[in-house]
C-alpha cells in the first residue's frame, strides 16, 4: 500500500493528566526509544497503530503551521520493489549525500563502532565484505515490514526542515509508546530519483529520509 498523508490544522485539547505523570511517561519514552536495526518481517504492526501515531504527531509545531511533512508508507510487494531497486543502486553507485564535515566525523566513527563492532553486528574492522553487506541493510529497511519515506516540498527552507524534524520525533515517540520500533535512515535520500520512480513521488518533493517500522526482533 502506498499512502501519502495529508495534513490539516490540528486543535490541541486539554486533559486531566497530572504534570508529574506526564513528565514520567514522556521521560520514559524519550529515554527508551532507540534505533532498531533488526526487525521481524512478520507480523506487520496493525496499520491503525501507525495512523494513530501519525495523527498524534500532526500536533507538532511547524513554521506558520504549514505542516510541511509528506509521508509515503509502503509495505508488501511495493516495499520489496523499492528495496530491490535501492540495493541494486547502492551496490553500483555512490549515494548523492554530501560528506560530513571533518569536525563531525568522529560522531560517525563512534556510531560505526557500536553498529558494526561487538555491540552490534560483531564484524571485525577488516571484514570489508561483511561491512558492505551490513551497510546494504539500510536500503532493505533492516527487513522491517513497513517503510516510510519522508519528503518536503523543495521550495521550502531550513526552518521548515526543523518542522519536519519535530514532527518525526513526535511520530517516533508515539510509535514507541505503542511498542512499535523504528529506525530513521538518511541513506535512502542518497538515491532520490529511484525513490521517486518506485513510489510515484512528485519531482518537487525532496526526499529527506526513510523510516523502518515494525516489531523488534529480540
Amino acid at each position: 500500500m502506498n499512502t501519502t498523508t495529508t495534513t490539516t490544522e490540528q486543535q490541541t485539547t486539554s486533559t486531566n493528566t497530572t504534570p508529574t505523570s506526564i513528565t514520567a511517561t514522556l521521560s520514559h519514552w524519550i529515554l527508551t526509544r532507540h534505533s532498531t536495526r533488526k526487525f521481524l518481517k512478520s507480523p506487520i504492526p496493525p496499520l491503525n497503530l501507525i495512523r494513530t501515531s501519525l495523527q498524534l504527531a500532526q500536533h507538532s509545531p511547524s513554521n506558520s503551521n504549514i505542516q510541511p511533512w509528506r509521508l509515503t508508507i509502503v509495505h508488501g510487494k511495493a516495499l520489496t520493489r523499492l528495496t530491490t531497486a535501492l540495493v541494486s543502486a547502492a551496490s553500483k553507485e555512490t549515494p548523492q549525500i554530501p560528506p560530513l564535515p571533518k569536525k563531525f566525523a568522529h560522531y560517525r566513527r563512534n556510531l560505526g563502532a557500536l553498529v558494526y563492532g561487538a555491540p552490534g553486528y560483531g564484524l571485525a574492522h577488516d571484514d570489508l565484505e561483511g561491512r558492505k553487506r551490513a551497510v546494504l541493510k539500510n536500503y532493505e529497511f533492516f527487513d522491517a515490514p513497513i517503510g516510510i519515506v519522508v519528503c518536503m516540498d523543495r521550495s521550502l527552507g531550513a526552518a521548515d526542515s526543523l518542522s519536519v524534524g519535530m514532527f518525526l520525533q513526535s511520530f517516533l515517540l508515539a510509535l514507541a509508546e505503542r511498542g512499535v520500533q523504528s529506525c530513521v535512515e538518511v541513506s535512502i535520500a542518497g538515491y532520490p530519483e529511484i525513490v521517486r520512480r518506485e513510489l510515484g513521488i512528485e519531482g518537487e518533493m525532496e526526499v529527506l529520509c526513510g523510516v523502518a517500522v515494525g516489531w523488534e526482533d529480540g
